[in-house]
């Protein structure tokens, strides 16, 4: 591609951009959506080449100094690349922010956002449950290099207030977070981190912009695993942060350059192809994981199921405020928890036993509470006692698929008794 069509493609993804009044289930299909010139496809194509050509003068050796790397032709596909380009767009479109920066996989999303915004001397506040990934590196690594951090259940608003220091920097936060499914007031958190001038950023991977926007909110930066529920598909890996084009480029021109963490072509193609659906998808989720809750309630092998639905979750009040769907996850407790796993796993016959989630497919996977403790969240007295108020002696987290509901529930019922 040359320096002139490069330049010509990146000014058709902002004029794509412009679309006043155009709802999100239809910026999920045309945001960013750049119609080939030369073939006039309207599938997005995959720039798999590495460099692009350029007129002496355009391009630049280094990306030190250069403040927007977006602004310059395609030069390197570590820096930008057309196709991860458009994902940006469109995952900015839907979102409702300026700008977006896709990487390779969420935590490096994560760790691009920590390890910009956060020096030595700095201090975060991170929520006390969270995806293990984020809670280690935030709890275990960035102490490493003078990172202040305090874990906070972020469904107490006034033990987040009461965390803020005079060098607090940044609060992220997950809603509804995994694997409990307890919920962060959104508003609520962004009022206090603007209130002590810091930055909110809301890892929404299980929510995503189907149920909640969080910059609408008052976030900062919205993180998605573009992996998970985006993508939708469990073939590739990515991540991405959405947000303020100043802070998103500050975090594209340090973390995007020197992490090193950039998505390939091919990946960013697949998940565009999964954005295409992501509205019906996860309204159909939504749906079957609704009546899939239900029934687990009444099934005499479960003691317990949470779910954002429901009226029995503590904060339901909430996520009717906050959420537009209550999304695809379901938890759900029993006795002998260890000896059902085993039986789900032999026995099941539609849903896989199986670790992650957000496929097509549904996938449930028992986390046993002390394991979880001893490996990511080691929390003590209250912060304890709230996890098992919500996981008990742990929880089977389902990720609830696309299979005929009726099916999804027939297979559980058979699978969970003796």
């Amino acid at each position: 591609m040359s320096a002139e069509t490069a330049l010509s493609v990146a000014t058709a993804d902002a004029a794509a951009l412009e679309s006043p009044g155009l709802r999100a289930e239809t910026l999920a299909l045309n945001g960013g959506l750049v119609i080939d010139p030369a073939t006039h496809a309207i599938a997005p194509n995959i720039s798999m080449s590495v460099n692009n050509v350029l007129t002496p003068g355009d391009g630049a050796f280094s990306a030190d100094g250069v403040s927007d790397l977006t602004a310059l032709p395609y030069l390197y596909a570590r820096w930008t690349n057309p196709t991860v380009r458009q994902l940006e767009q469109r995952m900015a479109a839907i979102e409702a922010t300026e700008e977006a920066l896709a990487t390779a996989t969420g935590v490096a999303a994560i760790a691009g956002t920590f390890l910009t915004l956060l020096k030595k001397g700095d201090h975060l506040i991170v929520s006390d449950v969270c995806y293990a990934g984020a809670n280690e590196l935030a709890r275990r690594i960035l102490p490493d290099y003078g990172v202040e951090v305090t874990a906070v259940n972020m469904s107490r608003i006034e033990e987040v207030a009461a965390a803020f220091r005079p060098n607090t920097r940044l609060v992220h936060c997950e809603s509804p977070c995994n694997p409990i499914l307890r919920l962060t007031d959104i508003a609520a958190v962004a009022d206090l981190a603007r209130d002590k001038k810091a930055l909110l950023s809301v890892d929404s991977t299980l929510a995503t912009p189907v149920a909640t926007r969080p910059a609408s909110l008052g976030a900062d930066l919205v993180i998605h695993s573009l992996t998970k529920f985006i993508n939708g598909h469990g073939d590739a890996l990515g991540g991405v942060i959405c947000g303020n084009k100043a802070v998103v480029e500050k975090i594209r021109s340090r973390a995007g350059v020197y992490l090193g963490a950039s998505l390939s072509a091919q990946n960013a193609w697949l998940i565009l192809r999964g954005i295409d659906t992501l509205f019906p998808r996860i309204r159909t989720m939504s749906q079957s994981a609704g009546r899939l809750a239900e029934f687990l309630s009444t099934h005499p092998a479960v003691r317990t199921v949470t779910y954002p639905g429901l009226d029995s979750h503590p904060q339901h009040a909430l996520a009717k405020h906050q959420m537009r769907v209550f999304g695809g996850m379901v938890t759900f407790q029993t006795a002998a928890p260890h000896q059902v796993a085993a039986r789900l796993a032999k026995k099941l016959k539609v849903a896989h036993y199986a670790f992650s989630l957000g496929h097509q497919r549904s996938i449930v996977v028992f986390l046993d509470t002390d394991e979880m403790m001893r490996s990511t969240y080691r929390l003590e007295g209250e912060g304890l006692s709230d996890y098992r108020s919500f996981a008990g002696d742990g929880v089977f987290r389902v990720s609830v698929g696309l299979e005929a509901v009726e099916d999804l529930i027939e297979d559980f019922d058979q699978a969970l008794r003796p």
